[in-house]
């Protein structure tokens, strides 16, 4: 059974900050990426953040600078740390895991998490 938990999210002042955690886990399944997506009012989901098992990451343009994704392997819990945070950046966050067993890749969500940024 594969489970994606996510905390961390709420009501923050522009300029604060908040952090999000994402756990993934599945008995018969190794942990690829992981990342974290958005989606605020009237919007297409967006990539904004992942992070593989090999360290590499992707960040939107539009939270550079701002967000720092970070990964415990072994405990394939990754941190979305937020900083310096927007109204823009208003939106449910999902977490997504991308899971594998033998050759076969699985992606799984997350229940989703609010943040709201107030100006």
């Amino acid at each position: 059974q594969v489970q994606v938990v996510e905390s961390g999210g709420g009501l923050v002042q522009a300029g604060g900050s908040l952090r999000l955690s994402c756990a993934a886990s599945g008995s018969t399944f190794s942990v690829n990426a992981i990342g974290w997506y958005r989606q605020g009012p009237g919007m297409q989901r967006e990539l904004v953040a992942d992070i593989n098992s090999g360290g590499s990451i992707k960040y939107a343009d539009s939270v550079k600078g701002r967000f720092t994704i970070s990964r415990a392997n072994a405990t394939n819990t990754v941190v979305l740390q937020m900083t310096s945070l927007k109204p823009e950046d208003t939106a449910v966050y999902y977490c997504k895991a991308l899971m594998q067993r033998n050759y076969h890749v699985f992606q799984y969500w997350g229940q989703g998490t609010q943040v709201t940024v107030s100006s």
